[in-house]
């Protein structure tokens, strides 16, 4: 059995949503993590991922949580509130009060909690304002519930202005692209107490692409607005990308 077993919650942000590769999967910070952490010990690890995009918080904790603690994992990370952020009427109290169960579990059950604040979109997105404004309290309310905590890895990526600047998106302008996903994955490893490739924390910047306009809100935003209307969620019927565990060996070109 590997000395390193993580395993990942959450939602888009933690999927991999916006890192898209040629075979239509996603991959992202986590996955990037996953081999990162194993090159940078040497060694292989362990690895799944339970999230699933679209998810709320408390959704995220009440079904993922448990299966993930399940697995016996060394090592979780959390994120979650992003989706719940973007709805009205949010109670950032109950979102940190999603926090606490993750945290609560994690040190019942002996697990290292990697705890990481999502990227700050609202730069490229519409209402741009509401959006900084409910994720600046949010941010600010979370840190602040943990700041006497011990045994917390945290990356926080909210307040990384660099990485909320548009070459760090992908053309929905609500999930990041492999930049953005490789500079969170950059500040995960270095919270772990390793040294990323110092390419990770700002690569070359991507072609811009995506639709503006009007057509950007009929491509993006209106799909958004009918899945809130009806009730449905782009994860429904989706599974975990690696509800079990896979082996992430080192990369065959690191010593």
């Amino acid at each position: 059995m590997a000395s390193v077993r993580f395993v990942a919650i959450g939602d888009s942000f933690t999927e991999g949503v916006g890192d898209d590769l040629p075979d239509g999967r996603v991959r992202g910070w986590a996955d990037i993590t996953a081999q990162g952490w194993a090159d940078a010990t040497g060694e292989p690890i362990e690895y799944a991922n339970l999230a699933i995009r679209g998810k709320l918080v408390w959704p995220i904790v009440e079904e993922q949580l448990e299966a993930a603690l399940a697995l016996r994992p060394t090592h979780l990370s959390f994120n979650g509130g992003g989706n719940d952020m973007l709805r009205p009427r949010t109670s950032i109290s109950r979102i940190v009060a999603a926090f606490d169960r993750v945290i609560e579990r994690c040190d019942e059950e002996g697990v290292t909690l990697i705890l990481l604040s999502g990227a700050n979109p609202s730069g490229q997105l519409p209402l741009s304002r509401v959006v900084q404004r409910r994720g600046d309290v949010l941010s600010a309310a979370v840190v602040s519930h943990i700041a006497n905590r011990t045994g917390i890895v945290r990356a926080l990526n909210w307040p990384d202005r660099e990485l909320s600047t548009a070459p760090y998106w992908s053309e929905d302008r609500l999930h990041m692209n492999s930049r953005g996903h490789h500079r969170v994955s950059a500040r995960v490893l270095t919270a772990l107490g390793f040294e990323p490739p110092a390419a990770w924390w700002s690569l070359p910047a991507l072609p811009a692409a995506g639709p503006r306009g009007v057509a950007y809100y009929r491509e993006h935003v209106g799909p958004w607005m009918r899945r809130r209307l009806t009730g449905t969620s782009s994860g429904d019927g989706r599974a975990p990308k690696y509800g079990t565990w896979v082996e992430v060996a080192p990369s065959p070109d690191v010593d």
